[in-house]
C-alpha cells in the first residue's frame, strides 16, 4: 500500500490535531494572566490615590503637628495592606472553590497546589504594595500650608 503525505514527528504535533491548540491556549491564558495583573495595578494605585486626595486635609494637619514622613508613609501603607489582604484572601477562598470546576483541564498540577498559590499570592502582593507606595510617597510630600488651604 503506497504512503501518502508523510510528515515527520514535529511537523505532525505542530498541527491543529497536535499541541499547537494547546499552546495557542496556553500562550493565551499568560497574556491574559499578566493582563489581569496590569488591571490590578492600576486599580489598587486608584484607589489608594482617590483616598490619599481626599485625606489631603488630615495628612497636612499631621504634617503640621510635627508627623514625620515616615509616619505618614507607614498610614497610607498600612490602609493598602488592608485592602491588599481583604482582596487576596477573597480571591484564594474563590480560587479554590474554583479550582473543583476546572481541576480535569489542568496537567500536571493538582488544583490545590500550594506552591502555586503561594506564589502568585506573593507576586500579587508585592505587585500591590508597589501600587500603594507611589500614592504613599506623593502623600509625604504635600506641604502643610496648601493642604490646610486646600477645602
Amino acid at each position: 500500500m503506497p504512503v501518502f503525505d508523510v510528515h515527520t514527528m514535529l511537523e505532525g504535533l505542530y498541527t491543529l490535531n497536535g499541541f499547537l491548540l494547546f499552546e495557542l491556549a496556553a500562550a493565551l491564558a499568560g497574556i491574559l494572566g499578566g493582563l489581569s495583573l496590569i488591571l490590578a495595578l492600576v486599580g489598587v494605585f486608584g484607589v489608594i490615590s482617590f483616598t490619599v486626595s481626599q485625606r489631603t486635609n488630615e495628612i497636612g494637619i499631621r504634617m503640621a503637628m510635627g508627623a514625620a514622613q515616615s509616619s505618614i508613609l507607614r498610614m497610607i501603607l498600612r490602609q493598602g495592606v488592608w485592602i491588599i489582604s481583604g482582596g487576596v484572601a477573597a480571591g484564594v477562598v474563590l480560587a479554590l472553590a474554583i479550582s473543583r470546576l476546572v481541576g480535569n483541564f489542568i496537567s500536571g498540577v493538582s488544583p490545590y497546589d500550594p506552591l502555586t498559590y503561594v506564589s502568585v499570592t506573593a507576586i500579587l502582593g508585592i505587585v500591590a504594595l508597589l501600587a500603594c507606595y507611589f500614592p504613599a510617597r506623593r502623600a509625604t510630600r504635600v506641604d502643610p500650608m496648601i493642604a490646610l488651604r486646600y477645602e
